[in-house]
């Protein structure tokens, strides 16, 4: 029974934050949603900060699993190495799609909110560390060094589009990111 609270404590604060935000939602909000009582919330958290870290962390993992799949079912190669731009544009085309959670997270962050922010930057360096693992399994012969330059542009790529085509209501940014990516390893050997 815990474990299922818990899941839906972290549920209501995830639809609360990414849809409202962070600092908009408070936790009497997740409180009334989540039907359950005051001390009920505090026994699975202590702060509306771990509350934030776990929506964060809820979302990440999802999302990397599912992009993980996402790629892994694709055809080698230059599929695979433009997929992500595919799964940024079934995100959007979701109900309630509002951008980056961690992005939109960052935004509201103040100097002093140093945990939330290393979890971000955590989460965003498993997604580059993700697609270097991709450009080194999709292109032959790559020194490190090159690597991490093709996954950087990639994630550079990616992160722009999902925060521009949410700024612009419209996937124009994913469609530009994805014809632009190619141009990253347009001399090498994709296997």
């Amino acid at each position: 029974m815990k474990t299922s609270i818990h899941e839906k404590i972290i549920d209501t604060a995830s639809n609360l934050f990414y849809i409202h935000g962070y600092h908009s939602t408070g936790i009497n909000e997740i409180i009334a949603k989540s039907g359950i009582a005051k001390a009920t919330l505090y026994g699975h958290f202590k702060s509306k900060e771990d509350i934030c870290i776990a929506y964060l962390n809820h979302r990440h993992d999802g999302f990397m699993k599912s992009l993980e799949e996402f790629v892994g079912r694709r055809k080698k190669g230059k599929n695979q190495l433009l997929a992500i731009f595919d799964f940024l544009q079934d995100l959007y085309r979701e109900d309630h799609f509002n951008g980056c959670w961690g992005i939109k997270t960052l935004g509201e962050l103040s100097p002093k909110e140093k945990k939330i922010l290393e979890v971000i930057q955590k989460q965003k360096k498993e997604l580059l560390l993700f697609l270097g693992e991709v450009v080194g399994a999709n292109i032959a012969n790559l020194s490190k060094a090159e690597i991490e330059r093709i996954s950087s542009g990639l994630y550079l790529l990616y992160d722009s589009a999902i925060t521009e085509s949410h700024l612009f209501k419209n996937d124009w940014p994913i469609f530009m990111a994805k014809s632009i990516a190619p141009s990253l390893f347009a001399d090498l050997e994709v296997e």
